[in-house]
């Protein structure tokens, strides 16, 4: 039997790119929460099993822990991809409590509470690897996308501390900071990233792509970086440089 894989949030996107690698070696479980067509899309192209579920809710994550268990009887590796950002980029004297509330129930808690049910079965098997996809926003402000900001932050934190609590028992734990990559989520700034990336904002002078962070993935699925539990894998073209 193939190894088995969640990755949330896979109908497109990041998400949707790692689906597509992971599944030439994995069993894919791939979540969505709202876009049908691009989910069945996935899992014609694929042959990923794809699960409606909304990772900021709690009987959806546990539905979905179940439901895979039920089907395949073990986990491998949980991809924590799903994440949103702002419907109205706002500016943080007038950003509102609904859309921070939002925004961290998806992108916060609900990875963390999705890896606190995952881990527990991983231990209970004795094996499994997780991985999180934060974002540059983990310490770079951008003072429109208050509440995104914060959340990739303390996600990243998050990713810390579940890396010093398994990696004693051999269940490595990664975090992966994509920088600005070519998706859904910035198409409506996509020109001006394009712009500012051709002006210096990233040394490599290109936007990144689905496919680069799921080569990331794809060697965690390996196994290649079983001896770097916790490590954070900036894949930003060099953007986290500081250079005088």
């Amino acid at each position: 039997m193939k190894p088995v894989a969640i990755v949330t949030g896979a109908s497109r996107g990041i998400g949707r790119g790692i689906a597509i690698e992971l599944a030439r070696t994995h069993q894919v479980i791939g979540t969505f929460r709202g876009n049908l067509e691009a989910a069945e899309s996935l899992r014609a192209e694929t042959g990923c099993d794809v699960l409606a579920s909304d990772i900021s809710s709690a009987k959806d994550r546990a539905l979905l822990i179940e439901t895979v268990r039920g089907r395949y009887g073990r986990l491998d590796l949980l991809v924590n991809n799903a994440g949103i950002t702002q419907r109205v980029r706002a500016d943080v004297l007038e950003a509102g409590e609904v859309s921070f509330d939002e925004i961290v129930g998806t992108n916060l808690k609900g990875p963390h509470f999705l890896t606190q049910l995952a881990a527990r079965w991983m231990l209970e098997q004795g094996s499994g690897r997780i991985a999180f996809i934060t974002s540059i926003s983990a310490y770079a402000a951008s003072v429109n996308r208050a509440e995104y900001c914060m959340s990739k932050a303390a996600l990243s934190m998050s990713v810390a501390l579940w890396a010093a609590r398994l990696a004693p028992h051999g269940i490595p734990v990664f975090e992966i900071r994509p920088g600005v990559i070519r998706t859904d989520m910035i198409k409506t700034v996509e020109s001006l990233y394009e712009e500012r990336i051709a002006n210096g904002l990233v040394p490599q002078r290109r936007m990144g792509e689905p496919a680069d962070i799921a080569r990331a993935v794809r060697a965690i699925a390996d196994g290649l970086l079983d001896y770097a539990a916790g490590q954070v894998l900036n894949l930003d073209g060099g953007f986290h440089l500081r250079t005088l």
